[in-house]
């Protein structure tokens, strides 16, 4: 039986890009006969107050204390087979303990990520650390690996660049247990729900449709639903605001009628792996997204959402949805391409092969 110890910078359960890389497929490790043990960086309790504003002094601490924790663990690395590690080993510093795993320890390790990580990006509350976090050891952790794991072709050609093991493994839903709609209860409302979700960091992005949904308003009676950890600012009289709770995250998701992921076509939002067109697709929402990234290989144009670059389009797009509100052709179409090609299901045999 192999052993794998697992690096993740945030506690079990609590961050989407690991929640859906990786942790919804250990229970298929351990029916492999692969066991494993899961370290965070920070624990629950540094993890609450990380994007809170100021407590600088305590963050500084309990980062401290968590690379001590790191260190002690590193005496325990020669007790496991291979070493996997989402992300980064520690939020801020050089590639300490990835050096030792790989130079000193001489572990296999699988490194895994899902975002353009190696540029600068950051909440405005943690904007003291930025100059601490040292992204450019992504490509020294590149070179270190054993294989790289990434979300798309854009990141695999950046790591390409410092390593030749380099294997897509895209970011996939559990459409079986968690999202499925035929488990849980929708609740309608009297008007169509326009919805998007994501963090505060990310709702930068609609500001673009602000003159849009202004337009829009005008003309038709709708809710724009944000679900997010913090309410976003702006000047759109529709807007509705749920706080986002992993306990009801399924329920508040299928208010929406449809679901949007804009993004600006910069170097930073190619790397990222279409997560909110996944959610919304999995439990049978169409979506509207920009054709920035691995969007265009998730949506079909007019088959189970809509792609749109230009404020004409996104108003073309949402004011035909208002009119008509969603088809269930269109519904049933998303949810299918979300089982066929980005499902847990669809991608185990994938997944596994990198602890092979």
């Amino acid at each position: 039986m192999s052993k794998i110890l697992i690096l993740a910078p945030y506690p079990a359960t609590k961050a989407p890009s690991q929640r859906f890389r990786f942790e919804q497929y250990l229970h298929l490790l351990e029916n492999e006969g692969i066991e494993y043990e899961y370290h965070s960086f920070l624990d629950e309790r540094a993890w609450s107050i990380l994007h809170k504003p100021r407590r600088f002094g305590y963050k500084i601490m309990v980062v401290i204390i968590a690379f001590i924790k790191r260190l002690v663990l590193m005496l325990k690395v020669n007790s496991f087979d291979k070493v996997f590690i989402h992300r980064e080993a520690s939020h801020v510093g050089p590639p300490i303990f990835e050096y030792m795993i790989t130079q000193i320890f001489k572990k296999e390790l699988i490194y895994d990520f899902d975002d353009a990580i190696w540029l600068p990006n950051y909440s405005e509350h943690n904007a003291e650390f930025q100059k601490l976090k040292m992204y450019k050891k992504v490509q020294n952790i590149i070179k270190w690996s054993s294989k790289v794991s990434v979300g798309n072709e854009y990141l695999k050609q950046y790591a390409l660049n410092y390593n030749k093991q380099v294997f897509i493994n895209p970011t996939t839903i559990d459409t079986d247990n968690y999202h499925n709609p035929n488990r849980f209860k929708k609740e309608n409302f009297n008007r169509p729900v326009i919805g998007w979700t994501g963090t505060l960091t990310t709702a930068k992005y609609l500001d673009f449709l602000i003159p849009v949904f202004q337009k829009l308003e005008i003309k038709y009676d709708f809710i724009l639903l944000v679900i997010s950890n913090e309410r976003p600012i702006l000047p759109i009289k529709s807007l509705k605001y749920l706080q986002w709770k992993k306990e009801s995250e399924i329920e508040d998701l299928l208010k929406f009628d449809v679901g949007i992921m804009p993004l600006t076509d910069d170097i930073w939002s190619k790397g990222k792996c279409g997560f909110k067109a996944l959610q919304y697709m999995s439990l049978g929402i169409p979506a509207i997204v920009s054709p920035v990234g691995v969007n265009s290989k998730i949506v079909d144009n007019n088959i189970n959402g809509y792609i749109c670059n230009t404020e004409e389009e996104w108003y073309d797009a949402l004011s035909s949805f208002l009119k008509s509100n969603k088809s269930s052709t269109m519904s049933i179409s998303a949810r299918e391409k979300i089982i066929n090609n980005f499902s847990v299901n669809s991608n185990k045999s994938n997944f596994l092969s990198l602890f092979r």
